[in-house]
C-alpha cells in the first residue's frame, strides 16, 4: 500500500492547523512500520497591516477567521466607494453582546464534562485572543419556554409571605453556569427575565396565558426584590430585569399578559418603590416585546410618576422594523434602548441568517440607540430543545451540544461584535452605500472597530477611509468583516 499525507492549511483566529491522514506498510515480514515521509508544514508569515480584519462568509468558507491582508492606510485616490469613519461625532455607549442564558441552555452548558465545559465557557466568555468575548447575557426568573417544564420560586398556593420562596431548582444548573461565567468575567452585565408570575398569582391559576391578579402586584413586587437579594448571595448581581418578557404575548409556555397600563402601575406603585426601600439598585426596564408596538414603551416613558423609576425600553424584532427604535429615542433622549432578543430558527439558511441578523441587529440596532444587542438561545440540544410541552421546538441555539459542540450561526453573528467590541466603547459616525452596511465603535482603549456587511449581489471592492487617509479592503457577496485599528 503506498503511502501518502494530505495537509489541510486552514487559517483562523491566529493558527495554522494541518491535518495529517496516513496508511503504513509492513517491511519484509519484520513487522516494523515504514513511517510517512516528513512534509514540512510552510508557515504563513504575517503581512504588514495598519487594520486587522476578521471575515464571515455565507458560503461557510470563512468563520470569523483572521485574514492575513494588507490593509495599510495611505492617500491613495481611487474610484471604489468610500466608508468614512468618523470618531468625533459620537452616539450611545455600548454595554455589550450576547446570547440569552436560558434554563435549557445552562443544563446542557451544565453537561458537558470537564475540561471541555471550562475551555467551552472561556471561549463563549473569555476575553483572551482564543474566545469571543460576550458580555452580556439575559436570564429567565423561572422558567422560560426554553425550559424542561414550567416553574416559579414559589409554587406553593397562597404563599402570601412568600415563606416558600427559593432558588433551589436553579442550584443544580443555571447557578453553578452563571458562577462560573462570572469567574472568568466578573463585569459581565446580566438582565433577568420572567416568563410568569407563579401561577396561583394569576387570573387564570395557570403558567400558561393569564394576567397578573391586580391584588398580588405588591406581592409579586416583593418577589422580584427576594429574587435579587437571593442571588446577590449566591454570588450574582443583576444589573437589570423587565417585568415582563413579550407581555403582550400569552400564548407561549409559561406566559403571562400584562398590558401597558398595568405595568406601569406595577412599576410606579409597586416594583419602582419595593427597589428603593429594599436599596436595590437594578435596573427597571419595560417592555421587552416587539418593534410593532413601540408606543407601550413610550406610553411609560410619558408618565413622570412612572418614567421616574425606569432607565429605558427593551425590543425584538419578530414583528415592526428595526427603525421604530430611533424615534423612540429622539421622542424621550434621556431613556436607555436595549435589543434584548431575536432567535435564528433550524430550518433557516445559514447565509441568509447571518445577512438578516447583521443587518437588522449588529448594525441596524446600534445604529438606533440601542446599548447592546442579544441573540436568543445559548444552547440547544440536536432536537431544539429542551423546552416546555408549547414552547419553541425549533430554536437554534447558538451552539448545538451533544456529544460534541457545534458553533451555528448566532455564534458568528454575535462575535463579530462581542468579541471586539467592548463594554464602554461608544458608537461612532461611519457611511453607509446601497449595498455596503457598516457600524463603528471606538473602544475605551482607543482602538476603532467597523462592521461591514456586503448586503448585495456581487462582490465589492471599497475603501475606509479615517483621518483623511483610507485603506481598500473587499468583501465577497453576503459576507461580513470585522475590521480593527
Amino acid at each position: 500500500m503506498k503511502n501518502f499525507i494530505k495537509y489541510a492549511l486552514i487559517v483562523g483566529i491566529g493558527s495554522i492547523v494541518a491535518t495529517g491522514y496516513s496508511c503504513s506498510k509492513k517491511s519484509g515480514g519484520s513487522g516494523d512500520t515504514v513511517p510517512p515521509p516528513v512534509v514540512p508544514v510552510v508557515p504563513v508569515v504575517p503581512v504588514k497591516s495598519d487594520v486587522a480584519m476578521w471575515l464571515t462568509q455565507g458560503d461557510q468558507q470563512q468563520l470569523l477567521a483572521k485574514q492575513n491582508v494588507s490593509l495599510v492606510f495611505n492617500s491613495k485616490a481611487n474610484t471604489n466607494p468610500t466608508l468614512n469613519v468618523d470618531a468625533n461625532i459620537t452616539y450611545q455607549t455600548i454595554d455589550g453582546f450576547g446570547f440569552c442564558l436560558t434554563g435549557g441552555s445552562a443544563y446542557l452548558l451544565n453537561s458537558v464534562a470537564e475540561p471541555k465545559k471550562t475551555a467551552l465557557l472561556k471561549e463563549l466568555f473569555g476575553t483572551d485572543s482564543t474566545s469571543i468575548g460576550i458580555s452580556y447575557i439575559r436570564i429567565t426568573i423561572g422558567a422560560s419556554d426554553m425550559s424542561a417544564a414550567a416553574f416559579s420560586y414559589d409554587d406553593t398556593n397562597g404563599d402570601v409571605t412568600l415563606a416558600n420562596f427559593s432558588l433551589d431548582k436553579e442550584k443544580t444548573d443555571l447557578i453553578p453556569i452563571l458562577q462560573k461565567i462570572i469567574a472568568i468575567n466578573p463585569n459581565i452585565k446580566i438582565l433577568a427575565c420572567p416568563w410568569s408570575a407563579p401561577a396561583w398569582m394569576k387570573d387564570n391559576n395557570n403558567f400558561y396565558g393569564g394576567s397578573l391578579k391586580p391584588e398580588n402586584f405588591d406581592l409579586y413586587s416583593k418577589y422580584f426584590v427576594k429574587y435579587i437579594q437571593q442571588m446577590k448571595a449566591n454570588g450574582i448581581t443583576i444589573d437589570a430585569v423587565t417585568p415582563q418578557n413579550e407581555p403582550l404575548n400569552a400564548y407561549n409556555e409559561p406566559a403571562m399578559l400584562m398590558l401597558s397600563v398595568d405595568e406601569a402601575k406595577f412599576v410606579r406603585e409597586n416594583l419602582g418603590p419595593a427597589f428603593l426601600a429594599a436599596g436595590i439598585n437594578t435596573k427597571i426596564i419595560v417592555y421587552d416585546h416587539n418593534l410593532d408596538h413601540p408606543e407601550y414603551a413610550t406610553a411609560i416613558f410619558a408618565d413622570p410618576a412612572t418614567s421616574k423609576f425606569v432607565d429605558g425600553a427593551a425590543f425584538h424584532l419578530y414583528g415592526g422594523n428595526i427603525n421604530a427604535m430611533g424615534p423612540v429615542h429622539d421622542a424621550y433622549p434621556n431613556k436607555n434602548l436595549y435589543f434584548t432578543e431575536q432567535a435564528t430558527f433550524g430550518n433557516g439558511k445559514f447565509a441568509d441568517d447571518l445577512n438578516w441578523h447583521v443587518s437588522n441587529l449588529i448594525i441596524g440596532a446600534t445604529r438606533n440607540w440601542s446599548r447592546n444587542v442579544l441573540e436568543w438561545n445559548l444552547a440547544s440540544d440536536p432536537n431544539y430543545g429542551p423546552h416546555t410541552p408549547r414552547g419553541c421546538n425549533s430554536c437554534l441555539g447558538a451552539v448545538t451540544i451533544s456529544s460534541d459542540v457545534t458553533r451555528n450561526v448566532s455564534y458568528y453573528i454575535i462575535a463579530h461584535a462581542s468579541k471586539f467590541v467592548r463594554p464602554g466603547a461608544v458608537r461612532i459616525a461611519s457611511d453607509l452605500t446601497n449595498t455596503l452596511q457598516s457600524v463603528a465603535f471606538k473602544n475605551t482603549d482607543g482602538t476603532k472597530v467597523l462592521i461591514v456587511l456586503n448586503a448585495g449581489a456581487n462582490a465589492q471592492s471599497f475603501n475606509i477611509k479615517f483621518n483623511s487617509e483610507m485603506v481598500n479592503t473587499s468583501l465577497p457577496a453576503g459576507a461580513v468583516a470585522t475590521y480593527v485599528w
